[in-house]
């Protein structure tokens, strides 16, 4: 990147990068169209973001959504922005989104043959503070022949053959995965493009941090308690584990990501099923981490190879760096077996 107003022409855009993805598959080219048109939601979310306080699109909008979570302002705009957008393409045919109780089924003149599943604006809980936020989705490709209905969305995360996640932090980050590794892109507000800043990035094999919140610990399993414990102290002599937490799961997810090391939303007395949805948070974020080289489970199973069951389903999970994520299964799994489960 040069002066402001002129550009590297051997950099490499989101745009370029998804068009030569999808000439190497030899695609239809929708797929490339309805990534492109996730991007241009994305840069207008990040806008909206940059200019809330302005804008006057702080504070509450006065409901809740479908998973019981106050609505904001910026949430009803970055879903609206990311259906439109969507629909538009003429790629889609059903749409879930966090802030919808039911799937949207795209009108028939408009639809495509793919299924997206989106959290329009993660973590708005902290917008008033000016903490990171960020948006999650995954693409599935329909299977079946029928009209589009929200049965289509049912599928286990191994079907999924796109998932991202955009950061609004420092800067605005485009993390993205078509199932060949994992790409970052930042987005370059002086040309209004996202320029790929990472290729194939991998998570450290084991890490030094642990992400959760510890306001529950009252109500965690013992599994957890445990695994804590050797964080915390131990038992080899080595230093101990840095705890990091901000409650934006784009946030801790991308930490854990780029600083290795292991994100637990585990089940508790409190949220028995957990607490994080599973469609549009949970697998686009297993999948992501998956295609890093890390782990991403419930305890009892891989979270892509579970078989939803409802569009905002809850599960457990814990993700992160393979060495990490298997200290804890081997925990999780040695109280499992001691209670006879």
């Amino acid at each position: 990147m040069s002066d402001r107003g002129s550009f590297d022409t051997n950099v490499v855009t989101l745009t370029r990068f998804v068009l030569e993805e999808g000439r190497k598959a030899k695609g239809t080219g929708e797929l490339t169209t309805l990534l492109n048109s996730m991007c241009t939601a994305v840069k207008a979310i990040s806008t909206a973001v940059r200019k809330a306080g302005i804008a006057n699109l702080y504070g509450i909008a006065g409901s809740t959504n479908v998973t019981g979570d106050q609505v904001k302002k910026l949430d009803i705009l970055s879903n609206n922005l990311v259906i439109n957008m969507i629909k538009s393409s003429f790629t889609s045919c059903v749409l879930v989104s966090e802030e919808d109780d039911t799937a949207i089924i795209v009108e028939p003149d408009r639809q495509g043959k793919y299924v997206v599943c989106f959290d329009p604006l993660d973590g708005s809980s902290n917008i008033d503070c000016l903490a990171s936020i960020g948006t999650i989705f995954a693409v599935f490709r329909k299977t079946t022949e029928d009209d589009p209905c929200e049965n289509d969305a049912l599928q286990p995360g191994r079907n999924i053959v796109a998932a991202g996640y955009a950061l609004y932090g420092s800067a605005t980050m485009m993390v993205l995965s078509t199932g060949q590794g994992v790409n970052c892109f930042m987005l370059d507000p002086a040309i209004g493009e996202f320029i790929l800043v990472d290729r194939d990035l991998k998570i450290k094999p084991k890490g030094n941090i642990y992400s959760l919140n510890e306001g529950y610990a009252k109500y965690f399993d013992t599994a957890v308690t445990e695994y804590l414990q050797k964080k915390k102290f131990p038992e080899d002599g080595s230093a101990p584990y840095g705890a990091r937490y901000v409650g934006s799961m784009v946030a801790d997810v991308h930490r854990t990501l780029v600083y290795g090391g292991i994100f637990l939303y585990p089940a508790n007395v409190k949220s028995p099923e957990g607490k994080l949805r599973l469609l549009y948070e949970c697998n686009p974020m297993a999948f992501i981490i998956e295609q890093a080289g890390g782990m991403a489970t419930t305890g009892s199973q891989n979270v892509l190879d579970i078989q939803p069951i409802n569009i905002h389903q809850r599960v457990p999970v814990v993700l992160g760096s393979p060495s990490d994520v298997q200290e804890y299964l081997d925990i999780y799994q040695k109280h499992q077996a001691n209670n006879g489960n």
